[in-house]
């Protein structure tokens, strides 16, 4: 009953702004997303950047569970303060970008939580380790140089230990605390 009244709240939306009332693809707009990791060393916050990512959505907004997410993350372009701190991080007890160059997110179903939200299904993949991972993402539609463009972001914590970042001293999670939060805030345009 909530998809059918969210479909038919959403149906004359779509006509009045023109989004595809079938599935369409929609690539990630590089210039104008981000997506942030966050961590304490000790008890100082720090930011990253991972600044190469590619993603597609396939989103039907008719039938918003029908989604397929593909996502890739180049581990190497990470933009953090400190060249030492991206050093660690590029080195093999970490993320070890030598053999694992990559990280990835696929998603295959999605579920409304709200009239601007949704979760979506998937798995996880960092060093080889994968394991299944729900996104919640806030969802805006808008117009930019006559294209139409939505606008997804998220909030996530995983436990980098789960995935094998981390290895040797650095398992030590008294120093760097397992959990890591994902900040997403990423622009996409229909292809």
């Amino acid at each position: 009953m909530r998809t059918l009244l969210f479909r038919a709240a959403l149906a004359p939306l779509l006509l009045l702004i023109g989004l595809p009332a079938q599935a369409a693809t929609w690539t990630i707009d590089p210039e104008d997303s981000h997506v942030y990791f966050k961590y304490k060393y000790g008890n100082d916050p720090y930011r990253g950047e991972f600044t190469n990512v590619e993603a597609t959505f396939e989103i039907d907004p008719l039938s918003p569970s029908n989604c397929n997410f593909q996502v890739t993350i180049h581990i190497a372009d990470i933009e953090i303060e400190s060249p030492e701190v991206l050093d660690y991080l590029h080195d093999y007890e970490l993320f070890d970008v030598d053999q694992f160059p990559t990280a990835s997110f696929k998603a295959e179903s999605c579920r409304l939580t709200g009239i601007d939200s949704f979760e979506s299904d998937g798995t996880l993949t960092i060093r080889d380790e994968t394991h299944p991972m729900t996104f919640p993402f806030n969802l805006d539609v808008e117009t930019a140089g006559g294209k139409i463009r939505f606008n997804l972001k998220s909030s996530v914590t995983i436990m980098r230990l789960d995935y094998g970042v981390g290895q040797g001293y650095w398992a030590n999670t008294g120093e760097i605390p397992n959990d890591v939060e994902i900040e997403i805030d990423v622009y996409a345009t229909q292809q």
